[in-house]
This record gives structure tokens, sequence and C-alpha cells, in this order.
């Protein structure tokens, strides 16, 4: 099955999954557990995504873990989730380096508290030299903010024109190809403003597994389902 998985990524020319990773709380609630286990869970679930990637041959992947509208729940679930990636970060980064993982992140980092914006900029440079998996987390992000930030710093350079290619080196995802597959799970059939420029001509797979569930053979399913279809890019 592997084999399979893996020849579908190299004859589609498959490199970059981003992924929505939602359902962490409906999950919890499905099971009677508080929020906050539902969370931990998404934790391992990322953790069990990141390995089945790399095992495909998947170049790129970019997960959605928290957004700028993320902020508007409660205080004690944003400090929660923040402590939380805070940890896993520090928690997993000799492992991720070890396995030759490639780590960023994207959104608007700067409005994150210190102590939490040191660890994503430590681990940026700790693997900033590996050859493996280029692993995006966005933290804080919105699409639209992310066009609108764009678009000033265009404005602050006092270019008069841009191309397709200039605007995108302006965008936080400036180093990277766009994605060829968007995955959101929870069967919710929205973007959620995520990588709206981006995903232009990505294929999109939803799937009603909550993000706690998924695994290698959820991605597998996502990957067998990409390989059936035709990207015309509007030929």
């Amino acid at each position: 099955m592997d084999n399979k998985i893996s020849k579908i990524v190299e004859n589609t020319k498959l490199s970059h999954v981003a992924i929505i990773m939602d359902g962490n709380r409906r999950f919890a609630k499905s099971k009677g557990m508080p929020g906050a286990m539902g969370h931990k869970m998404g934790v391992e679930a990322l953790k069990k995504t990141v390995k089945a990637a790399h095992k495909f041959g998947i170049k790129y992947l970019t997960v959605y873990a928290f957004s700028s509208e993320n902020n508007n729940r409660s205080k004690e679930e944003v400090d929660f989730l923040m402590s939380l990636l805070a940890n896993t970060i520090k928690n997993e980064l000799n492992e991720l380096s070890k396995n030759d993982v490639c780590l960023n992140f994207i959104g608007n980092l700067l409005s994150l508290n210190k102590n939490l914006y040191d660890i994503l900029e430590k681990a940026t440079e700790k693997t900033a030299q590996n050859k493996g998996l280029r692993l995006q987390i966005a933290i804080n992000y919105g699409a639209q903010n992310e066009i609108l930030n764009a678009v000033n710093q265009i404005i602050k350079s006092k270019v008069k024109s841009v191309s397709k290619s200039d605007f995108e080196s302006f965008l936080y995802t400036k180093n990277i190809p766009n994605p060829d597959l968007l995955i959101r799970t929870g069967g919710e059939m929205r973007i959620s403003n995520f990588l709206l420029w981006q995903i232009a001509y990505s294929e999109i797979y939803v799937t009603d597994t909550f993000w706690p569930d998924f695994d290698e053979n959820a991605l597998s399913k996502a990957i067998i389902e990409f390989g059936k279809r035709q990207r015309r890019y509007g030929k």
C-alpha cells in the first residue's frame, strides 16, 4: 500500500499538501472529554501525518494550527492553545530535526507573546538547513490579512506595477510552491480564510473525519482521491 501511495505522489507530481485541521473540539465532545483533550490528541494526529507525508515523498506540508479569528475564542482556550503549541515545538524539535524536517511558521507572528515567538524563531533557525519535508505551521494566520500585508509592502516599496510572481514574493509562502491538494477534516465545506491566493487551483478534499482521528490511512485516502482528479487549470 505504501508503494502505491508513493507512486501516486510521484506520478501526479504531488509536492505540497495543505491541511485545515478541524474538529478537535467536536471530537472531544463526541467522546465526552474536555475540549483540551481534543487539542492534545490533535497534536498526536499531526505527528502521525508528518511521518506519513515524509514516507510518501511529499515535499511540503502546510497546516492551519491557529487562525487570526481563533483569537475570538475564550482567553482560557487561547492561552491553552498557545501553551500547547509552545510545549509541542520544544518537545518535538530534536526529533523533527533528526528526521531532517525543515520548520517554518507563517502568520502574524510578531503579535504573539515573546516566549512563544522566541521558541518559533529557535525552531526555524535550528532546522533551516534540513533538506527533508518542509513543514509550514500557520499560527495567528488569516489569508485576507496576508494579502493586505503584501499590498502594503508593495506600496511601501513604491513599485508601480507587479506581476503575479512579483506579488507572490510578498506572501508568507514566497519560498514554496502553491498547494496541489487542500484537505479539510471535520466535514465543514468552507475555506476559513486559509491560503486564499495560494489555493486558486488546488484540488480540495473534505473528509468527515475529525482531526484527532486523522492518520496515515486517512492521508492515503486523500492522495488516492487526488490521483483520480484531472487538473485542467481552466483549459
